[in-house]
């Protein structure tokens, strides 16, 4: 309420919610004028007995001097909002351009998530294995409960209860997150669904996922992003960039999620889930990883060509899917997410409108560029860039110069995408008839081939790579093992996750049948040998028809491969000499992509599944 009268109580602490400025009060009769301040928000909301003495605790390490509990309300998402505004954390874009919609700038040192920075605490360092930082769980947490004491002087400690999955479904779970930061409870609030559904759905259990995110002063000294698989627990400081502070996506949802998964028999993937309607109304469901730079985004959004008429795509989810075999021995996934953290360099409504029309409101912009009258901009948007811009670090832009960060966000409500599909909250998942692999080979990996069976369908993910752009560290052209793009996400051992996969083979009379796709193969004097894009549905659809059994395929030493005469080019104005190259198989590149592979397989050999070793040598036997 504007220009308020409050009453305090003797003792009682209360923020002036303008620039952070503290007011305490120790004269029971003193009356404080406040120019806004909400006093049926952000009162206690649970008396669940575990979360209250962790939240207690906490508070205690950290010593805020408020605690806020969130509710989920649009009254809270309003106030927060405001004070988020006034704290000059959030900057509100033109409202006709861009209803409902933020910007928030980032420190310059705190742009992407920290891989070197990001540690597995697990009892023995062989359970987090090679490829994961590791660090001894007591000492971990010493050091960091030693950095978050007294962090929250100052400041308030929001709660923030969250699901992960559809309300009532076995597989979603349920995290607590408290930050001292209002831009991550804004946009747990997109990515996850907040407030009274997850107390309902945690019941009395204590198999809740704590985390605990402080700011302290964002400097790379003292950034950690420490997980705890065996205590369910995640604790993040240093930062406040959202891969590394939105504890609910990859940290619980892939981290900790994998490491449940294969304590409780499913698989937390990094993968897109969509539906492939036919005009006959036949949906078959499709999951599919691929590595950063890759085009996942825009595979899960795809819109077919014109030629593909009554054609439809919907998405399940952009970037996470957990899946569980079913009781008719089916594979089933859900997107425990609630909304989309996409990267926006790129996008547009050639490459991808749906996403263009899931950020048109309701979103928070990060380290994109922008105007003083609150239009925003970055490099492959539609159209030029606007007079007076400023870069993302509100810098007077000057051409030639990066705009947008080259890692800026979009975080929109995922009921924002006019392709949403209908079962995206159905608790039960849907079923899954094909697991798509891809990553970015300028050559050797042909533009598609279905793997033989399961088990040469994990050898084909847990081989994949992708080649390092400009943008990377390392040489460009470089190939980058990432194995089924779950590299930087595995929180154990990846020789066990491996192991995992072909274990869930046991309890699936149906599995989904495997593919690899490369859309960046390129011709000898580098130009790519495939459209990509829309284009990417004729492949699609080839694959959904093997999944279907409509469509045969010639066995090659790879695995299944398309006869080009099988891929739909209708309205297409394409070379079919394209075609074919970008089928090729090379057998001198394969050759020395073999051998390639030895970086990995050495490095996890102790661990490595026999399985995968037989693999390898039967691909060397038909090459």
């Amino acid at each position: 309420m504007e220009g308020a009268t409050v009453r305090v109580s003797p003792g009682q602490t209360i923020r002036k919610v303008v620039a952070g400025t503290m007011i305490n009060a120790y004269d029971g009769r003193l009356n404080l004028n406040i120019d806004r301040i909400d006093l049926m928000l952000g009162k206690k909301n649970t008396d669940h007995p575990a979360i209250s003495a962790w939240v207690e605790k906490t508070a205690e390490l950290c010593q805020p001097d408020q605690v806020f509990w969130c509710s989920g309300s649009e009254a809270e998402k309003q106030s927060l909002t405001d004070l988020a505004v006034r704290q000059g954390t959030l900057s509100p874009l033109d409202r006709k351009k861009w209803p409902g919609c933020y910007l928030h700038r980032s420190n310059p040192n705190d742009v992407a998530r920290v891989e070197e920075l990001t540690f597995i605490c697990t009892a023995s360092q062989e359970e987090a294995g090679p490829t994961n930082h590791w660090a001894p769980p007591a000492e971990m947490y010493d050091k960091l409960h030693r950095l978050a004491h007294g962090a929250m002087k100052g400041r308030t400690m929001y709660v923030v209860p969250y699901l992960m999955g559809p309300p009532g479904s076995p597989l979603t779970k349920v995290g607590i997150e408290l930050t001292d930061s209002v831009y991550v409870v804004l946009s747990m609030r997109v990515m996850a669904r907040v407030g009274a559904v997850a107390y309902e759905h945690l019941g009395q259990r204590n198999d809740f996922n704590r985390g605990l995110h402080c700011m302290l002063d964002i400097h790379p000294e003292r950034r950690f992003i420490a997980h705890f698989p065996q205590d369910n627990a995640i604790i993040s400081v240093g930062s406040n960039y959202g891969g590394n502070v939105l504890l609910g996506k990859k940290c619980l949802a892939l981290r900790i999620g994998s490491y449940l998964g294969r304590r409780e028999g499913w698989m937390a993937e990094h993968m897109l889930i969509l539906g492939v309607e036919d005009p006959q109304g036949e949906k078959t469901y499709i999951a599919a990883a691929f590595p950063s730079a890759c085009g996942k985004t825009n595979f899960a959004m795809l819109i077919p060509p014109k030629h593909f008429e009554g054609w439809k795509v919907w998405t399940v989810g952009d970037d996470i899917a957990w899946m569980k075999p079913g009781a008719d021995g089916r594979l089933f996934a859900i997107n425990p997410e609630a909304g989309y953290f996409g990267v926006v360099p790129g996008t547009n409504f050639r490459s991808n409108p749906n996403a263009m029309l899931s950020m048109q409101k309701d979103t928070i912009f990060t380290n994109v560029a922008a105007t003083a009258g609150g239009d925003i901009w970055w490099e492959g948007k539609d159209e030029e860039p606007p007079e007076g811009l400023l870069d993302w670090q509100g810098r007077p832009w000057t051409k030639g110069e990066k705009a947008a960060h080259p890692n800026s966000r979009f975080c929109a409500p995922m009921t924002n995408n006019p392709a949403l599909d209908r079962e995206t909250d159905n608790p039960n998942g849907v079923p899954i008839s094909g697991i798509i692999f891809g990553g970015r080979r300028a050559t050797t990996m042909p533009l598609a081939f279905q793997a033989f069976n399961w088990i040469h369908g994990v050898y084909v993910g847990a081989t994949m790579g992708s080649e390092m752009t400009a943008a990377a560290v390392g040489t460009v052209g470089q190939v980058r093992r990432d194995p089924m793009a779950m590299l930087p996400f595995c929180g154990y051992n990846l020789g066990d996750y491996f192991g995992h996969w072909l274990k869930m083979r046991k309890n699936l009379q149906k599995p989904p049948k495997i593919f690899q796709v490369n859309w960046f193969r390129k011709s000898a004097s580098g130009e790519f040998l495939w459209p990509g894009f829309g284009e990417n549905m004729r492949i699609l659809k080839w694959i959904v028809d093997r999944c279907r059994g409509r469509v045969g395929a010639d066995e090659t030493p790879l695995g299944w491969m398309p006869d080009p005469s099988d891929i739909d080019l209708g309205g297409l104005d394409y070379e079919k000499s394209k075609l074919a190259e970008a089928f090729k198989i090379d057998v001198e590149d394969w050759k020395k992509e073999v051998l390639a592979q030895d970086e990995l397989f050495i490095k996890l050999h102790s661990d490595l599944p026999m399985e995968l070793h037989f693999q390898r040598e039967l691909l060397i036997s038909r090459l």
